[in-house]
């Protein structure tokens, strides 16, 4: 059977991930949350040093990129790859709001991004792959079989991540994650290198309104294999 790119693009708290995911698992596809390597790389400015509101060294992370090695490792027991930062599991350490403050200004680094876009091309190089970021489609994999722009209001997206967060035991308010969300959203569609756009041939999906379920039904039915 052919296997295609799956290339999923959208805002943040979206539920990109958990979409992939979901895919990847159907499919017997490999994934990949770009994401994560992006949220990696903004957690080792943060340990070195290199950034911290509103101080950003920008050089210094620049220069230390050869030494960043990131290597998503499956775990079996979870049922996805977590993420490994120089050699150290740091999937949750990458997903506080702390991390999430930083992010979007550590990816709007052309350097950082030219880094990782060869690592993602690499890693999809054999097809068979889902893939989710911000540019996946537009810049990663122009050429995918199948492209997905997920959208939802910056409300309904601060609530799914308040959520998640609290439920993690992190002390953030509503307000906090709301203001992230927004700021993430303008770095994101702002940044002059690999901006956050639609894919002209992507399909856009809103699921401000829709069930995880009802999501994945929808872009299952999308999917051709020969």
């Amino acid at each position: 059977m052919r296997k295609i790119t799956i290339a999923i693009d959208g805002f943040s708290s979206t539920g990109k991930s958990t979409l992939a995911k979901e895919l990847a698992k159907h499919l017997g596809y490999a994934y990949v949350d770009t994401g994560a390597m992006y949220r990696a790389v903004a957690l080792f400015a943060m340990q070195k040093g290199y950034i911290s509101n509103p101080f950003f060294d920008v050089q210094s992370l620049i220069s230390s990129l050869p030494f960043i090695k990131l290597v998503f490792k499956f775990n079996s027991d979870l049922g996805f790859a977590e993420m490994y930062l120089n050699d150290v599991n740091v999937e949750k350490e990458i997903r506080t709001i702390e991390v999430s403050n930083y992010v979007s200004k550590v990816a709007e680094i052309p350097d950082v991004r030219s880094k990782l876009v060869e690592q993602q091309q690499q890693m999809g190089k054999n097809k068979g792959i889902v893939m989710d970021g911000r540019d996946i489609g537009t810049v990663v994999f122009p050429d995918a079989e199948l492209k997905i722009f997920m959208t939802a209001s910056a409300n309904t997206r601060a609530q799914r991540r308040y959520d998640e967060l609290i439920q993690k035991g992190d002390q953030v308010t509503f307000d906090e994650v709301l203001k992230n969300v927004e700021e993430r959203d303008y770095i994101d569609t702002h940044r002059e290198d690999s901006p956050l756009v639609k894919a002209d041939n992507a399909i856009e999906i809103d699921n401000s309104h829709i069930s995880k379920k009802e999501q994945f039904e929808m872009v299952l039915k999308l999917i051709k294999i020969d």
